[in-house]
């Protein structure tokens, strides 16, 4: 089985150029530097009718925190929603308690509103005070179709057995753990092989100069997919 590359998008011209080069979804995001936060309507719509693969729109008020207050959430519910509207494949989203639990309420709240759209636990996830614990119960939440993850480090690279007990412990569920923030070109073969992932996620690592505000670079986009299919084969 090959393995998923999902390339972060922040533009149309991004979108259009990483799913030419053979990446397998987009996760469309906007603010980048600020670790991606909700794109406009007009963006998604787009992005949505530009790209022949899965859309997903990461729905993100604020990078102050990963905790949301009752105005957050209807800011929140709202943006589900229109992603709804735009034709999206699914949503991107995060929460977690005071105590840095899973926000169990607001994750239930979000599901409903998103209606059978694919969901992504994104890396809220790493904040988590017991990542176990947190794919636990995420792993009872159908919606919840994958959860990007570093390993709970600032680069994925620095977490490889986390990341294989993760991809263990959701073995055989209807959730795929993601593997992503950090990840090289040079590094994603052997990553995949002591991992076992089946989907990774790149942003900078496939970007000109591994800079996140620059454009997707094609080539690179390229490089890996060429790296996971000869890994997979």
């Amino acid at each position: 089985m090959s393995v998923l590359l999902e390339v972060i998008a922040t533009t149309v011209a991004d979108a259009r150029a990483a799913a030419q080069a053979g990446a397998g979804r987009l996760e469309l995001v906007t603010a980048m530097g600020e670790g991606g936060l909700t794109p406009s309507v007009g963006l998604i719509e787009a992005v949505v009718a530009a790209a022949d693969i899965p859309v997903n729109v990461i729905v993100r008020p604020h990078s102050r925190s990963f905790v949301y207050d009752a105005d957050d959430y209807a800011v929140m519910l709202r943006d589900i929603r229109a992603v709804k509207a735009a034709g999206a494949n699914g949503i991107v989203i995060g929460m977690l308690d005071t105590a840095g639990a899973i926000d169990r309420e607001g994750l239930a709240r979000a599901c409903d509103a998103a209606d059978g759209l694919d969901i992504t636990f994104h890396r809220a996830f790493d904040e988590a005070r017991d990542l176990r614990e947190a794919l636990d119960v995420l792993l009872r939440v159908d919606a919840v179709k994958n959860v990007l993850t570093s390993g709970g480090k600032p680069s994925v690279l620095q977490a490889p057995a986390v990341i294989g007990e993760l991809v263990r412990q959701a073995s055989g569920s209807h959730c795929t753990v993601l593997a992503g923030a950090g990840l090289t070109i040079d590094a994603v073969a052997g990553f995949v092989s002591e991992t076992h992932v089946e989907a990774v996620h790149f942003g900078s690592g496939v970007r000109v100069d591994g800079n996140g505000l620059a454009p997707v670079d094609p080539a690179k986009v390229a490089r890996v997919r060429a790296l996971l299919d000869a890994t997979s084969a």
